[in-house]
């Protein structure tokens, strides 16, 4: 499921100009803007077109409001046996063409990323641990996130 299909409030929905016939995708917020719910269970794939996993959680910093990571779900098979990701927001690129997630990273390479399972999550709050995630994925914590 995408994000325009969970769209419940009518956020991505096409308008029309002034005659009614031609599309107007400008209105409203999206793409520069979207509602964190219709994110959740949207596909992430790679440059190579190959599936890896859908996004189960977005990971707010409620210090700096910035979005840190997007939780990603990959392997397994009907939710049994998958392993989780945080994998930086800033590592991942929407395609709206497509209405899903890029993340340039083979499926190999994050079937070796630092991973956890669904009930042993990481401590997201500790430096070392987010500074581990970053330089894997090769991305950097946001400017005014915490230092240390």
């Amino acid at each position: 499921m995408n994000y325009e299909e969970r769209d419940a409030f009518g956020i991505y929905a096409a308008t029309t100009d002034m005659d009614d016939t031609v599309p107007n995708r400008n209105r409203g917020p999206g793409p520069h803007l979207m509602g964190a719910d219709t994110l959740l269970g949207n596909d992430v794939c790679n440059a190579q077109d190959e599936d890896l996993g859908d996004i189960k959680e977005i990971m707010l910093d409620m210090r700096t409001g910035q979005v840190s990571y997007a939780v990603l779900s990959f392997g397994g098979f009907m939710g049994m046996g998958d392993k989780l990701f945080a994998v930086p927001w800033a590592a991942l690129t929407l395609d709206t063409e497509r209405k899903r997630f890029v993340l340039d990273v083979s499926r190999d390479r994050l079937e070796s990323a630092p991973g956890f399972d669904r009930n042993d999550w990481p401590d997201m709050a500790d430096t070392a641990w987010e500074k581990g995630i970053h330089a894997w994925y090769g991305t950097r914590p946001y400017a005014g996130a915490r230092q240390g």
